[in-house]
């Protein structure tokens, strides 16, 4: 549709023009705002092969590698408390964090000592489904999403991940036996693929519905400038003309109708309804509480990152950490943060920022809004309002708040894929930086890592 082509150069342009990194002095990242809530992401770069087409930071894991690492991370988090933070959330993301469980699990413990957390999450492959790993992490990780992508062995096979991770069949038993070892098992899916049909995309919609998944999310395929000619290679060439169909069969099948499923945790993220009581889902536990969100820039716009290759968003200023595991680990064995690059966003880019990912959260609190920029969201961003409402994509408007229409989620899934092609970008301009034997170890066959859907 017109509105997505525009939207689409629109965020296109837009992140070009501010995610730009500039190389950074900074020995830390800035203090905490006093009273101001903060989640601590930790990036473990390490797989047990590398996908050609993933834009996160990734190598291929030794054990002389990632024992030094994990040290660092927990000299990093020191780091962070020093300066002042403290932490009620932590996310763990990669790579596959689950790499190395020991080590895992100490660093998890250590950050409980250090910090206020009370939940955790983390990413993880279909191959750590297994009685060990999950006895392990049960009461450490309250979150773990496992990067599934698709339950159509065709695909699997076609994303090489099928002999590493086992059939659909296989990778569906292993999620059902996971999910009561946690408060949310989230299950991450891509949608869009170039062979995919639509009676494929509706049976992994029915395969995560019979899985007891407490949460999925379904990615739209994200092909950026760097990664679109393996993306061609390995799947295809993305055809963004069927993605608003497949979006609307994803949102009508697991939240649609007079009983739905799940409901919309953000545009798209989905959380299975609560209470889950035994008999409705086989096998599932009651899950207490509210369901945490996949996306975590929804419930906290400002985070520090610790580990090489993390991302940075603090005041105004974004930082990328090296993407180096050796400069990376001498940075912080000298006492200082790994930060090797930066980028800062005017008054009108953080607004922008801010009317994207609340939106995408599927509420935008205009009074905060207002508080925070001392303008109403309609004198700072006129033009972005002027669309979204020609569009249609407005359910709610009033003094206190934006919601969206079905339309309106939809354009913010457009949005958001565009913005994460900008990120993507962005370490690729890091990663620009690597050279000798590094640069060499990313360029290697192997299986897909944790986040590679992400």
């Amino acid at each position: 549709m017109l509105s997505e082509r525009l939207l689409t150069s629109v965020v296109r342009a837009c992140t070009k023009q501010y995610l730009k990194l500039k190389p950074t002095e900074d020995t830390h990242v800035p203090a905490p705002v006093p009273g101001q809530p903060y989640m601590l992401y930790m990036h473990v770069p390490f797989c047990e092969r590398l996908c050609p087409y993933c834009s996160f930071n990734r190598f291929p894991y030794s054990e002389d590698r990632a024992r030094p690492y994990f040290k660092n991370l927990r000299a990093e988090m020191h780091m962070l408390k020093d300066l002042g933070y403290d932490f009620d959330s932590l996310y763990i993301g990669g790579g596959t964090p689950t790499i190395m469980l020991d080590e895992l699990c100490q660093t998890i413990d250590e950050a409980c000592e250090l910090f206020s957390i009370k939940e955790v999450s983390s990413e993880t492959n279909p191959n750590h489904l297994i009685p060990e790993y999950l006895e392990a992490l049960q009461g450490r990780v309250q979150r773990l999403s496992v990067g599934v992508q698709s339950f159509d062995d065709g695909l699997l096979k076609q994303m090489d991940r099928y002999d590493k991770y086992g059939s659909a069949e296989e990778i569906f038993e292993r999620i059902k036996v996971a999910a009561p070892y946690f408060t949310s098992l989230n299950v991450d899916m891509i949608f869009n693929f170039p062979l995919q049909t639509e009676a494929m995309l509706r049976h992994d919609l029915e395969m995560v519905l019979a899985s007891g998944a407490g949460q999925t999310t379904f990615y739209p395929l994200m092909a950026s400038p760097s990664v679109e000619r393996s993306l061609a290679a390995t799947v295809g060439k993305v055809d963004y003309t069927r993605e608003q169909r497949f979006y609307e069969i994803i949102c009508e099948t697991l939240a649609g109708g007079e009983h739905p499923a799940y409901d919309f945790g953000s545009a798209w993220t989905f959380n299975r309804r609560e209470p889950v009581m035994g008999g409705e889902v086989p096998g599932v536990a009651a899950r207490d509480g509210d369901p945490m969100i996949d996306e975590y820039v929804v419930d906290y716009e400002e985070y520090p990152a610790i580990g090489s290759g993390g991302i940075t968003y603090l005041g105004s200023s974004l930082y990328v950490n090296t993407f180096s595991i050796k400069e990376y680990n001498a940075a912080i064995e000298s006492g200082r943060m790994s930060l090797s690059g930066k980028t800062t966003f005017t008054k009108r880019e953080r607004m922008r920022y801010r009317f994207m990912m609340q939106l995408f959260g599927l509420r935008l609190d205009k009074q905060q809004f207002l508080r925070d920029f001392g303008c109403t969201v309609e004198q700072g961003l006129p033009l972005e309002m002027d669309f979204m409402k020609l569009s249609g994509a407005f359910a709610t408007n009033d003094e206190n708040e934006l919601t969206l229409t079905p339309k309106g989620r939809y354009l913010m899934v457009v949005m958001m894929r565009q913005f994460f092609i900008g990120v993507n970008n962005l370490r690729d301009q890091a990663r620009q930086a690597l050279h000798g034997e590094e640069r060499e170890l990313l360029f290697g066959d192997g299986a897909a890592c944790a986040g590679c859907g992400k």
